[in-house]
């Protein structure tokens, strides 16, 4: 069936998007990828802030020319400023609400991370299509960089992010397929944290409803065989009458930390000058140590570094060697420019010599992400690398640390391409969270190219949209198509999804969601079949479940925070009611409540701002 939801490979943002992460450099203007007759939409968005509060592919040169004029679209060189975006903000509402009105807030936030600019793309609508073709390599060469200058320490251009359209209602009358790949990130909503308990709001395009979701808990049983289980439910829309809310929940299987296979981690740590900071390097260096302490005998660790040059600091060496392993990393200390290239080059010689079906090898780069890629380097080879090494088995996860300078753009890609996770971390409680709590699911792949295929009954439900995942679609057509990248899970690791539907007959089946995915080390998918039955839609919000109404909250929220045109009437004070109504008594469901509470007054002081 035809469709109009955009080819997996455009989360990526095709090479004119990747070159734009390189910073100190002007691209060209390039038309955005319009993959399988779908446009995506996406901008670069920058958000100035002040220092933040105590606390083997061969990479091919691609030199920029010497000297070449800005045009309308190009990304502005990080010595210049970005003009400020104006902010929409909806009118004041009266009473409580004026400080709940969602109206939608796409620019600069008041309070310390400061505003928001846009340095926007090629129109989609004007651009020729581009195709993408996977096509068969041979296994990595070295990820090089020999013979290049060092590169000083670029001036930052602020905080980094990519912006993706909201998805829109579908008619199912026109497309009952609804296709996405997992996403298990976090980093959205740890970063959207960080701007509201400094007094900001977080930049939309910072937003991104999927991991804002999935920072969370819930209580789904794990499968009794196979990867996964699947768990639907739906209720009635506290926010609009006629409409309903449905929830799609996968739970990965548990590997407890005695079952899972031997892993060899590398560190490629950020040791620039940038990462001075307490909340940058110290507080990495306390992250690692966390992680290096809930590993197994038969664990081994590598660290490397890269900044005005390459370090080797630590060879692979057994995890139960703490005392040298914190030696290494004690001795770290920050200062000089920033090659990420040359330093990918020495983790993955590292990684690769470990990888295979009975190790996890996984690199783990600690950044600010304000990196030059490397000398004459792009982003997208640097890309295309890291992907090749996955074939041979290693994975990648991206930890983001502290602000005013962070590549959350490149963060995210980073760990796309690698298969694996993309955290942030601005606390040492946030560092246990990752490193302690959630360290086997954060190792361990147990599913790979996990796509979702929800199928609505048109004689049930009029339109749908899914909430979030927009730089996780996936053309209907590609869902069968086992060459197509996908998603991955983790053991143990929770993937959560929520539509808004507009029913015909509530107490209808709804349709059949579909789950496909590989083994670890599979190159065939399997697929499964989960039908949403009638008993699974609730006659109220308050006879859905706690994990479904706390969910929901959350979804709401952010869909609040990044301006989404169909949350433009939200208020937060249902939001906030409904939270609390679902807490548990769970730490973290309590935070996310203040979160709210601060939110509302951010927006309703922005509202009054642009009167």
């Amino acid at each position: 069936m035809s469709t109009s939801k955009p080819n997996p490979l455009s989360r990526w943002g095709g090479a004119a998007l990747a070159l734009s992460l390189v910073s100190g450099c002007s691209t060209s203007s390039n038309p955005a990828a319009v993959i399988q007759g779908k446009e995506v939409a996406r901008k670069e968005v920058l958000a100035d802030s002040p220092p933040p509060p105590s606390p083997e592919p061969q990479f091919a040169a691609a030199p920029a020319p010497a000297s070449k004029k800005l045009e309308q679209h190009e990304v502005r060189a990080p010595a210049r400023r970005a003009p400020q975006m104006e902010v929409e903000a909806a009118p004041a509402e009266v009473e409580a609400d004026a400080a709940d009105s969602a109206g939608r807030v796409s620019g600069a936030s008041s309070g310390a991370l400061g505003g928001v600019a846009i340095v926007p793309q090629s129109s989609a609508a004007s651009a020729a299509p581009m195709e993408m073709k996977r096509v068969a390599k041979p296994g990595p060469a070295k990820l090089t960089t020999r013979g290049m200058p060092h590169a000083p320490e670029p001036v930052s251009p602020g905080n980094t992010f990519a912006e993706h359209t909201p998805n829109a209602f579908t008619e199912t009358a026109a497309d009952r397929l609804s296709t996405f790949a997992v996403d298990v990130d976090t980093a959205s909503y740890t970063v959207a944290r960080r701007y509201l308990t400094q007094g900001s709001l977080p930049p939309g395009a910072a937003v991104r409803v999927e991991e804002f979701v999935n920072y969370f808990k819930y209580r789904y049983a794990p499968p009794e065989e196979g990867a996964f289980r699947v768990h639907l439910e739906g209720a009635p829309s506290p926010f609009a009458q006629g409409r309903h809310f449905v929830r799609v929940g996968i739970q990965g299987k548990v590997v407890s930390r005695s079952q899972r296979k031997p892993a060899h981690l590398v560190f490629l740590v950020d040791t620039s000058g940038s990462m001075s900071q307490p909340d940058k390097l110290p507080l990495a260096k306390e992250a690692m140590k966390i992680a290096v302490k809930n590993l197994n005998e038969n664990d081994t660790v590598a660290i490397v570094t890269y900044a005005g040059s390459t370090r080797d600091v630590l060879s692979p060496t057994a995890a139960t060697d703490l005392e040298r392993i914190y030696q290494a990393i004690d001795s770290l200390e920050s200062g000089g420019g920033t090659a990420m290239g040359s330093g990918m080059e020495m983790a993955y010689k590292h990684a690769v010599k470990k990888a295979s079906g009975r190790v996890v090898s996984r690199v783990v780069v600690l950044t600010d992400g304000d990196a030059n890629i490397g000398p004459n380097l792009s982003a997208d080879t640097m890309l295309r690398g890291i992907e090749g090494y996955v074939k041979e088995g290693v994975t990648l996860s991206a930890i983001g640390f502290g602000m005013g300078n962070y590549r959350d753009d490149l963060m995210e890609k980073l760990a796309d391409k690698g298969n694996g996770n993309c955290f942030y971390i601005d606390s040492h409680k946030e560092a246990r969270k990752v490193f302690e709590q959630q360290l086997t699911g954060t190792l361990e792949v147990i599913a790979k190219d996990v796509k979702v295929q929800v199928e609505f009954d048109p004689k049930v439900v009029r339109r749908y949209r899914l909430v979030g995942y927009e730089n996780r679609n996936i053309a209907d057509q590609d869902f069968r198509e086992d060459k197509v990248d996908a998603g991955e899970i983790g053991a143990g690791h929770s993937v959560t999804a929520l539509y808004e539907v507009e029913l015909t007959q509530p107490q209808a089946a709804l349709g059949t969601v579909r789950i496909r995915a590989k083994t670890p080390t599979g190159t065939e998918a399997a697929e499964q079949a989960f039908p949403f039955e009638p008993k699974m839609m609730r006659p109220s919000l308050d006879a859905a479940s706690a994990d479904f109404r706390f969910a929901l909250a959350v979804a709401a929220t952010a869909d609040v925070l990044r301006g989404s045109p169909s949350a433009k009437e939200w208020s937060l004070a249902t939001v906030q009611k409904l939270a609390e109504g679902a807490t548990e008594a769970q730490s973290d469901r309590v935070e996310f409540t203040r979160l709210v509470t601060q939110a509302r007054g951010l927006l309703g002081a922005t509202a009054r701002d642009a009167r």
